[in-house]
């Protein structure tokens, strides 16, 4: 191991504070290190393994489609990219899809999107959220509060405003007839697995009604089935004009998508965006099997081990009131609000044998992949109590 943390540090920048596993194997929910060992994954790839590792549906879809071809560019029509559209659309409910490689591309096309439809009228502020994570490139960087990822790395777009996630006075204050949209993530990742008060939601919904601006719904990491509904947002009575995808929509393979209401498809002629490798045909070929398998009981299976999981932790929070303060989340995106600081949990964690993740400091994510059954949650509850007890 020694050796190949010395020839990373020697060719990579440093900005990953990476796991001491190097990885040799990958199978359903476990992760398998150069010297045998076994792990069991409640990270998931940071929420992007959503049918676990080496699942034979992907497998097989990889093979079929890279016996055909790989990449052809967006210049032909491509019968992978335009079958997994078709299928969004009808889980979805919307009327619109552009396909991206990642998150952060499909927000930073979704607040071009909304600029261009506000240009006209001379609408171009924007809003995101304290607490809120929408990636690291320019645009969704000045839509954030998070110092770590922005100091020295400034100046940032200008007419885009952060205000405090889950307060409604200062969206009174602040939301008006010159705002294009709003963005948030109604159950935030980086944030703490925070969720959105129904009352806060409910205020941006009346506001929206008032004023006429965008909601754009972050749903990268809380979309394609992880709470328990195929978005987030579905947990609230609303209905965002835009949607930003990925993670778990592409089944391990980079792939990301910008969903739009009727209302919007107008607003983007040819030319006006795309992208080299956004809707790759593998890509799409896997993002299929993932929404089929949500269809064909995936989703059941997130709601009921996600209200099993719940259960285990509250016991384990009334086992350890001084630890752990809150369970967070819904469905299989569950946090641990500690009153210590999480990486020291998630490093007796990985001793233990268990993958999972530090966020906003003090909470400990879990976003396991959507596969897990009951049997791996009373294996992590069993590992996570005797670390507690360390």
């Amino acid at each position: 191991m020694d050796s190949i943390i010395e020839r990373e540090k020697s060719a990579f920048f440093q900005t990953y504070k990476r796991y001491p596993v190097v990885v040799q194997k990958a199978e359903g929910c476990r992760i398998y290190d150069t010297d045998g060992r076994s792990y069991l994954d409640f990270l998931g790839g940071i929420a992007v393994n959503a049918l676990g590792y080496s699942h034979p549906r992907i497998i097989e879809a990889i093979n079929l489609q890279a016996g055909k071809f790989l990449h052809i560019s967006n210049y032909f029509y491509q019968e992978p990219q335009i079958v997994l559209a078709e299928k969004l659309k009808e889980m979805s409910g919307y009327d619109r899809v552009f396909f991206s490689n990642s998150g952060t591309e499909a927000v930073e096309g979704a607040i071009k999107l909304a600029r261009r439809c506000g240009y006209d009228s001379g609408r171009t502020e924007m809003y995101g959220f304290s607490g809120g994570f929408h990636g690291r490139s320019y645009g969704a960087l000045s839509l954030m509060d998070k110092p770590l990822y922005k100091d020295k790395m400034g100046p940032f777009l200008t007419n885009m405003g952060i205000l405090p996630y889950n307060e409604i006075e200062p969206l009174y204050k602040n939301l008006n007839e010159k705002t294009v949209a709003v963005i948030l993530e109604f159950v935030q990742g980086e944030g703490g697995v925070s969720v959105a008060d129904k009352d806060f939601v409910a205020a941006i919904s009346e506001l929206k009604k008032k004023y006429g601006f965008l909601v754009i719904a972050d749903e990268v990491q809380a979309g394609c089935g992880r709470t328990g509904k195929f978005f987030g947002f579905q947990h609230f009575k609303i209905q965002p004009d835009i949607v930003t995808m990925a993670k778990g929509m592409g089944g391990g393979l980079p792939l990301g998508a910008i969903l739009g209401i009727k209302e919007l498809e107008c607003v983007w002629s040819a030319g006006n965006h795309g992208t080299t490798y956004g809707g790759n045909a593998l890509a799409c070929a896997t993002g299929l099997v993932v929404l089929q398998e949500l269809e064909n009981g995936l989703l059941q299976n997130v709601i009921e081990t996600g209200d099993y999981l719940y259960t285990e932790l509250e016991k384990v929070k009334a086992d350890f009131p001084d630890l752990i303060l809150e369970v967070r989340g819904l469905g299989l995106m569950r946090g641990l609000l500690l009153s210590f600081d999480a990486l020291e949990l998630v490093k007796k964690l990985i001793d233990k044998g268990v993958i999972t993740n530090a966020a906003s400091g003090t909470v400990l994510r879990l976003v396991p992949p959507l596969i897990i059954n009951k049997a791996d949650v009373d294996e992590f509850i069993s590992i996570l109590r005797i670390c507690l007890k360390d």
